[in-house]
């Protein structure tokens, strides 16, 4: 396994971590019998409850003490009892998130596609903690909106706090990652220049299943898609970022403090279905199912109603 211990560059990019496809550790949140929320960890071979394994912390305990405690939670990963994997209702990766960032027009074929110029700076906006969603949850289409659009995104958890970092810095205040689907709704999005009303519908933020720590993947070349009913609409790489999420982060923080268990969506590749020509788009309805999949990350679906 190589590692690296430091940040590196790529594209002017910079990125640390473990090469991809050698994961040995997720995290999740899912709701237990009893209807709490537990903290699990898997990795390929099984799932167990850390919650249920008389650990009393939680996710600030694990942005506090990442080394030690993900230490232990491997531990009990390698020797505790497995949890059904098909029995697990997932709760959203993230739960109680100071900030909800998103990046815009971050994937250079999706500035073409839009079509917008590819910024000069990250072109943020922001969703609300009523959007958080998980991993088979289900999205409600709003009354009155018609376009209701899907955004496959690598999602940024933040571990530590981040006021004035260097790109190099993020890297280290960066815990991990996790999938999201920034749904829009066109429609509602474009009634006004603020993009608000669109993007942050109850549900419209779902995130996960797994927040995968930093250090076990190399995010700066990794597959992202969308299906819709099983059908391929986004196939795209993490390398066409404009912005790397070290540089995002970085960049955030010269205006706002980062605080540990804000998520930042980094942008959507091509494949939107704004992208299409207006005849061949067609807006998911009710009944679609709608599965992100980043490689290395995990797989998140969502049906809509």
């Amino acid at each position: 396994m190589q590692e690296w211990n430091d940040a590196r560059r790529i594209n002017n990019n910079v990125y640390i971590g473990i090469g991809k496809g050698l994961l040995s550790l997720k995290l999740f949140n899912f709701y237990a019998a009893d209807g709490t929320i537990h903290i699990g960890a898997a990795d390929e071979q099984k799932m167990v409850d850390i919650s249920a394994a008389g650990c009393s912390w939680g996710w600030p305990e694990i942005f506090a003490e990442p080394e030690r405690l993900l230490a232990q939670m491997k531990n009990i990963l390698r020797h505790g009892k497995p949890l059904a994997s098909n029995a697990q209702r997932f709760a959203p990766a993230a739960l109680n998130p100071e900030k909800i960032i998103c990046v815009g027009l971050n994937y250079r074929a999706h500035c073409a596609e839009v079509p917008f110029g590819a910024p000069e700076y990250p072109a943020l906006f922001s969703k609300f903690n009523n959007a958080l969603n998980g991993h088979g949850g289900e999205v409600h289409l709003p009354e009155g909106a018609g376009e209701l659009d899907y955004e496959a995104e690598l999602v940024v958890v933040m571990g530590r706090r981040a006021k004035n970092v260097t790109e190099a810095e993020a890297v280290g205040a960066i815990f991990g990652y996790t999938a999201g689907n920034d749904f829009t709704a066109r429609d509602l999005q474009r009634r006004t220049s603020q993009w608000l009303l669109g993007k942050t519908p109850d549900g419209f933020a779902p995130v996960g299943p797994y927040v995968v720590p930093a250090e076990e993947i190399d995010v700066s070349d990794l597959r992202v898609e969308t299906f819709v009913n099983g059908e391929r609409r986004q196939a795209a790489s993490t390398k066409d970022m404009i912005f790397s999420p070290a540089a995002i982060v970085s960049y955030i923080s010269q205006y706002m403090t980062l605080a540990p268990g804000d998520i930042i969506f980094t942008g959507t590749p091509q494949g939107v279905i704004l992208g299409m020509p207006e005849k061949e788009r067609r807006w998911l309805v009710p009944g679609d199912e709608v599965v992100v999949r980043i490689e290395g990350v995990g797989e998140l679906r969502n049906i809509i109603v």
